[in-house]
């Protein structure tokens, strides 16, 4: 036995006696191995956030604390039960909802967008930040109720549950979050069997719903994104600053980095956004490739141990949530990387525990919650 909780007890034993055995950080339903990944990549993020910040300890402070509120909220989550949460998501869902609508009703603004509830003195927060765990725990605990691969009804049921949010979180506008809160669906529906001839249905009705999206959603900062992406160097002043800047930082970090605190992108003012979206360029300024590699490794062994609790799920509510989450969170990676390196459009997501953000961050801590209650919720485990 060890604090990780590593064992493998006898396949006859009953829960109790397996409990017992367990290690401390189990018995309290807290998997050790994602916990000291969580606190590593959490610890990389202050660091960075000090430098990015301008040395402004304010910050720092605050990123600190919401990791500590996240870090809370993981572990209480965690001692929630899967069947528990599975019977009180459908109204989770309808409140997320309704939050939502208040954001378009009555929404606080900022900075051309309204996504926040802003109660003064007390809270700001965005509710489309909760339908990141909310959806893929509703279109699971739809799936897990019916037979699988489900049918042409179920599917088009579990869409309707996705695009709803997805339309009211577009509205706000927030097309970064929209698509994430799209993806953690859809990555239920994949994961429960979708058939192939329905995903490649999906996949050839992306162009026309593009340009739908082009000509009558996107805005035009949205599609100024788009065309920037294309050609950074069109408007080298203007829309291509950011993305010019990143690379320029990222390419002049070379294999070791510039040193902590020595970034010249970030510390004297080229690199815009460069303590929120575009902090992974201030980490490869000042650490290079060896310090970026570093960190990928973190966030891959991360999404392995996710993938690990989504083989080892003993309900099929268990499993679709735990693969939806572990997929939402390396597409979290994947976007933020690929936009600030110029490989995708600027859609405005934040590098999973790095970037400034409390809501995104306790939001995210909440869902490895959830996959720690799944993991450690199981009866009669073979190995861990």
């Amino acid at each position: 036995m060890n604090w990780l909780g590593s064992f493998d007890p006898a396949l006859s034993e009953d829960e109790d006696v397996f409990r017992r055995r367990a290690g401390f950080l189990y018995r309290l339903h807290v998997d050790g191995t994602m916990l000291l990944l969580l606190v590593l990549i959490g610890l990389v993020g202050l660091v960075i956030l000090y430098s990015a910040s301008g040395r402004n300890w304010d910050l720092v402070l605050k990123q600190g604390i919401s990791f500590g509120i996240g870090l809370g909220a993981m572990l209480v989550i965690a001692q929630i039960e899967p069947r528990f949460m599975a019977r009180w998501v459908p109204l989770g869902y309808l409140f997320g909802v309704f939050l939502l609508l208040v954001v378009d009703i009555m929404g606080h603004n900022a900075m051309g967008a309204t996504r926040w509830i802003n109660i003064p003195g007390v809270i700001r927060f965005q509710p489309a930040e909760l339908m990141k765990i909310l959806m893929p725990a509703t279109v699971a605990w739809y799936l897990s109720n019916h037979s699988l691969p489900a049918g042409l009804k179920h599917t088009a049921i579990a869409l309707v549950l996705i695009l709803i949010p997805f339309a009211l979180i577009v509205r706000q506008p927030d097309l970064g979050t929209a698509l994430l809160v799209l993806a953690a669906g859809a990555f239920v529906l994949f994961i429960g069997g979708l058939r192939w001839v329905w995903i490649g249905s999906a996949l050839a009705a992306v162009v026309p719903v593009a340009i739908g999206m082009w000509y009558f959603v996107m805005h035009d900062y949205q599609r100024q994104r788009v065309l920037t992406f294309l050609d950074p160097e069109s408007d080298p002043l203007g829309s291509g600053w950011n993305i010019i800047q990143s690379k320029a930082a990222i390419g002049s970090g070379g294999t070791f980095g510039k040193g902590w605190l020595q970034g010249t992108q970030s510390h004297l003012d080229f690199l815009p956004e460069s303590h929120t979206d575009f902090i992974i360029a201030v980490l490869a300024e000042e650490f290079g490739l060896v310090g970026i590699s570093l960190l990928l490794l973190l966030y891959t062994l991360l999404i392995l141990r996710g993938l690990v609790i989504t083989v080892q799920a003993q309900t099929l509510f268990g499993k679709l949530l735990a693969g939806a989450l572990t997929m939402t969170f390396f597409v979290y990676v994947f976007v933020n990387i690929g936009m600030v390196s110029g490989l995708l459009p600027v859609v405005g997501v934040p590098l999973p525990f790095i970037s400034f953000g409390g809501t995104a961050l306790v939001t995210l801590l909440s869902g490895f919650g959830v996959l720690m209650s799944i993991h450690t919720h199981r009866k009669w485990i073979a190995q861990v």
